[in-house]
C-alpha cells in the first residue's frame, strides 16, 4: 500500500510546528497505551520469561534447534558486531523493555547502556535490577537529555512510533521522518543504529474490514484482536517504508526478514507463558473478578490464548524487518 509523498518543506518542518501542549498530550496518550500494554502484564512477563525478559524477536536464522535464550543471545551478538559496540561506548536503547539488552551490554560488553521507556512497570523493573532506565518517550529524546551516543538500538519499539490517528490523517511518513531525525541527531560521527520492527505485508486487510465482532478465525477478527493489545499503534508497510522515510537522515546498510523467526519466538514464549509458576497463577487468580466486569480484560486474555501476532505472521498479514543504519 503506497503512502502519500510529503514535500520536503513539510518533512523539514516535522513536529517542530506543533505546540508544546500538543506534543505533551501525544506523549501522555502513548504512555497510557504503553502502561496498558506492558505495565499491566509486568508480573506475568517476569514470572514467565525472567526478571530481565527479552521481549522481542530472537535471531534463529532458520536454526530452530537453538533454544530461545540462544536465539536472543545470537541477536545481541549480531547487533554488538554490526554496530561496532565495544567496552566503554555509550549505547541508547529506545524502548528498553525489561532490560535484557541493557543487561547484556553491561555484563558481556562493558558498554554504558541507557534505556528509555514509557511503561512504569518496565522502567521500575530495569532500575530494580541495577540498570539505567528513564521514563521518557523514545520519539522525543534529544542530545540535551542524555548527550550523544556511539550506537542506538530499538528492538520493536518502532512499532509504537506512529498512531492509528497518524495513519488515518496521512501523517505517518511525517512522524517517521521526525523520529529518524531525532535518532541521527543523537548519534556521534560514525555511529550506527539497529532497529527491528513488525511491518504490514502482502495480505494486510483494508482498515475498514478490521472488526472485533467478525468470525473468530477470520483475518478481520485476528487483526482487530492484535490492535486490542496495542490499541493506538500503526506499523510501517514493509521494510521499504522504513528505509524510505529514514533516507534523508540515515543510510540503510543491512536488512533481513525475521518473519519466520518471530513465529518460532512466539511459540517459545507461549510455552513459557503456560508453564506452571505458583506466583504467576496466584497473580492470574487475583484477576478473576475482572473477567466479569471488564470486557477489555477479556480481550487481553483472548490475546494470550489466540496469539494474534503469531497468526498474523503465519498468514503474512504482518512481517518483520531487521535493519542497520548509519548517518547519511
Amino acid at each position: 500500500m503506497e503512502q502519500t509523498d510529503i514535500n520536503k518543506e513539510l518533512l523539514a518542518k516535522s513536529w517542530s510546528g506543533s505546540s508544546v501542549s500538543e506534543r505533551e498530550g501525544q506523549a501522555w496518550d502513548k504512555k497510557k497505551e504503553m502502561d496498558f500494554t506492558y505495565t499491566n502484564i509486568d508480573k506475568f512477563i517476569r514470572y514467565s520469561l525472567g526478571e530481565n525478559a527479552v521481549f522481542s524477536n530472537a535471531w534463529f536464522d532458520g536454526d530452530y534447534s537453538l533454544s530461545l535464550e540462544e536465539g536472543q543471545r545470537r541477536k545481541h551478538e549480531f547487533v554488538t558486531k554490526a554496530l561496532g559496540i565495544k567496552k566503554g561506548m555509550r549505547v541508547l536503547d529506545l524502548g528498553c523493555g525489561w532490560g535484557g539488552w541493557l543487561k547484556y551490554l553491561k555484563d558481556e560488553v562493558g558498554a554504558e547502556g541507557i534505556g528509555v521507556n514509557l511503561s512504569d512497570g518496565q522502567v521500575n523493573s530495569c532500575r530494580k535490577n541495577g540498570l539505567t532506565a528513564y521514563l521518557k518517550d523514545a520519539r522525543f529524546v534529544k542530545p540535551e537529555d542524555f548527550g550523544t551516543f556511539d550506537a542506538i538500538t530499538a528492538f520493536g519499539s518502532f512499532e509504537h512510533v506512529a498512531t492509528v490517528k497518524d495513519y488515518l490523517e496521512g501523517r505517518q511518513d511525517e512522524v517517521y521522518q521526525d523520529y529518524f531525525r531525532h535518532v541521527a541527531n543523537l548519534l556521534n560521527p560514525g555511529g550506527k543504529f539497529y532497529m527491528q520492527s513488525m511491518t504490514f505485508e502482502k495480505n494486510m486487510i483494508p482498515f475498514d474490514q478490521i472488526d472485533i465482532h467478525a468470525p473468530k478465525d477470520s483475518d478481520s477478527y485476528i487483526f482487530a484482536l492484535l490492535l486490542k493489545h496495542n490499541p493506538d499503534s500503526w506499523v510501517p508497510y514493509g521494510y521499504q517504508h522504513i528505509v524510505k522515510t529514514a533516507s534523508p537522515f540515515l543510510k540503510n546498510t543491512f536488512h533481513s526478514d525475521g518473519r519466520l523467526d518471530y513465529i518460532h519466538t512466539n511459540r517459545e514464549w507461549t510455552k513459557r507463558f503456560y508453564k506452571f509458576n505458583l506466583k504467576k497463577y496466584l497473580w492470574f487468580a487475583s484477576l478473576v473478578p475482572k473477567l466479569f466486569t471488564d470486557k477489555e480484560f477479556r480481550h487481553q486474555l483472548a490475546i494470550l490464548r489466540v496469539r494474534p501476532n503469531r497468526v498474523c505472521f503465519e498468514r503474512e498479514i504482518m512481517g518483520h524487518a531487521r535493519l542497520v543504519f548509519e548517518k547519511a
